[in-house]
């Protein structure tokens, strides 16, 4: 359960402007079709943190505990600073430019692409190697996603101007970090690492 809140929180204020929260804006100004957009985001969340925790339980049986926890804590240490780094969203990310897929097509396409790489992909990999529970991070993860994108879809630039980004990236790098230093300063030794 823990792995599942903790992916779940982390997640989910990481995602606050992120780059695929700008997107979801743009999508639903763009289509204004909120359900299929909403499907979309879960359907591309799920298969691209499914690989990410794949390759993050993956990464546990590849590495020694002590140079996997050294990884770990370093990794989420750059994720700190990572998380303080405002996003913006490139224009061959934005989707929906000459595709013909509909509305959920072009919103799985655009959300799979953009979270290629992206800090909560990362984050992923990071925590399903630090929990070693691939499915409670997956579901936690995408829980997360859609705790910060399905808003912005459902009330679009409403809500934008009004949530305190910065402080919202403030708490999660805190998050980050104390998860870096506890996992560098041994508190993973419970979970092997």
């Amino acid at each position: 359960m823990e792995a599942f809140l903790v992916s779940t929180g982390i997640v989910a204020l990481a995602e606050i402007g992120d780059k695929t929260q700008l997107l979801a804006f743009l999508l639903a100004a763009r289509f204004r079709k909120p359900l299929p957009i909403c499907l979309g985001i879960l359907i591309a969340t799920a298969v691209n943190h499914a690989g990410a925790g794949a390759l993050g339980a993956w990464i546990t049986t590849q590495l020694s505990p002590q140079t996997l926890r050294w990884g770990l804590g370093l990794g989420f240490l750059v994720m700190a600073i990572w998380t303080l780094i405002p996003d913006k969203i490139d224009e061959e990310e934005e989707g929906g430019k000459g595709l013909k897929l509909g509305v959920l097509g072009t919103t799985i396409v655009a959300f799979f692409l953009a979270e290629m790489g992206d800090k909560t992909q990362i984050a992923t990999v990071a925590l399903a190697a630090q929990f070693q529970a691939f499915v409670a991070v997956v579901a936690g993860t995408t829980l997360g996603m859609m705790i910060a994108n399905v808003p912005a879809v459902l009330l679009g630039d409403r809500i934008a101007g009004r949530i305190p980004v910065r402080l919202v990236h403030g708490i999660a790098a805190l998050i980050f970090a104390v998860i870096g230093v506890a996992t560098l300063s041994g508190a993973g030794a419970r979970f092997g690492l």
